[in-house]
């Protein structure tokens, strides 16, 4: 059974409610004006994606990584965006979205065409590109990743201590008032609690004030249903591919037949998970929550995104050297300035074992 072949068939048990692959994209229309927080954004992917780059050309014997992802410098407002950006919106539909980078065996790299062939035309690689041996898409993120787990623990450590404090407090010195029938809800609710527990307790916070001992009680079930809140918020940082971009690496893989996987790099880790994997979580409801959530971003234009636990993926760089970052000024059109910031250098440490593992090479081939 080949690659494409495998994501077809793990794609049938994915709910249309969150891939339909039956109803065509719908295209976008072009940005008219970007901003420095985009163009930063950009820059900040163009480095990670650098980063990766780099270090698997330089550790591995084998593999080479080349340069293929659609890019180019033009940002919304410059002078010849818009067709480069309809073209683009052209090529996903006839081949799928471009992954970032290709890795190809030694033995299949073209050194004519050298480390770079982003800016050549699909039909003039499509052979080519075929004989890759995966490809991966690069994302970015502003974090460090190990300070944000570790205040996460604290913070999940801290308020599900207060809610056990809290909840001992409740059942020692407020049951009379909670063994009425009325109320006693509210006692084998709290009996319930734990640190198993807390994360799935919900219920509506009472507001009793005939007495002072029942204002006391309303405001500690007030400041427990706090705590329970903050703990039952997502603690963790993801890997995140969007849905709609689903359908167009989905094509990509129907085109090529080649592997493709998803690479998240942080200021100082990077962690990976294959594209077969994500459609696979999508089919078993039973691990949303824990291994992933599916909500509309924000920052992202409230586009529908999957956000992978990176606890649940592999780390493929154990240690990253921070890069330099400057700003940089940039004209646009009518006088309008845009300053953002760029980033350059930077090592990633690789964790050989992992990647290897992820793209299944074996320690003497890779």
């Amino acid at each position: 059974m080949t690659y494409f072949n495998d994501l077809r068939k793990i794609t049938k048990g994915i709910p249309d409610t969150i891939v339909d692959f039956n109803i065509p994209r719908d295209k976008t229309t072009p940005p008219t004006q970007a901003s420095s927080n985009f163009i930063t954004n950009k820059e900040q992917g163009d480095w990670a994606e650098d980063l990766i780059f780099r270090a698997i050309n330089e550790t591995s014997n084998n593999f080479v990584a080349v340069r293929y992802g659609k890019s180019d410098d033009l940002v919304a407002g410059e002078k010849g965006f818009e067709k480069f950006y309809n073209e683009f919106q052209d090529e996903l539909d006839n081949i799928g979205k471009r992954p970032d980078l290709l890795i190809f065996k030694k033995s299949d790299f073209n050194e004519e065409l050298g480390l770079d062939i982003s800016g050549l035309k699909h039909t003039k690689i499509t052979d080519y590109v075929k004989k890759a041996f995966a490809g991966l898409e690069i994302r970015s993120s502003a974090f460090l990743i190990e300070k944000y787990e570790n205040e996460m623990q604290s913070r999940t450590k801290f308020h599900l201590s207060e809610t056990l404090r809290i909840k001992d407090i409740i059942l020692n010195e407020y049951s009379d008032f909670l063994n009425h029938p009325k109320k006693k809800p509210y006692l084998d609710l709290l009996k319930t609690i734990n640190k198993n527990t807390v994360y799935a307790i919900s219920f509506r916070r009472p507001s009793w004030n005939s007495t002072e001992k029942l204002q006391e009680l309303t405001g500690l079930f007030k400041e427990l249903k706090s705590h329970i809140n903050i703990i039952q918020k997502r603690d963790y940082l993801s890997i995140t591919p969007k849905v709609e971009d689903i359908k167009v690496v989905y094509r990509w893989a129907e085109t090529f037949d080649v592997p493709h996987y998803y690479i998240q790099v942080f200021f100082d880790k990077s962690y990976g998970i294959s594209f077969k994997q994500i459609l696979k979580l999508l089919t078993d409801s039973d691990k949303e929550g824990e291994y992933y959530e599916i909500s509309k971003d924000i920052k992202n234009q409230n586009k529908t995104t999957i956000k992978i636990n990176t606890r649940k993926t592999k780390q493929i760089a154990y240690k990253i050297i921070e890069p330099e970052h400057s700003s940089v000024k940039r004209e646009m059109g009518r006088g309008r300035l845009l300053f953002y910031v760029t980033f350059k250098g930077g090592t990633a440490y690789l964790n050989i074992d992992n990647l290897r593992n992820l793209l299944n090479i074996s320690e003497k081939d890779f």
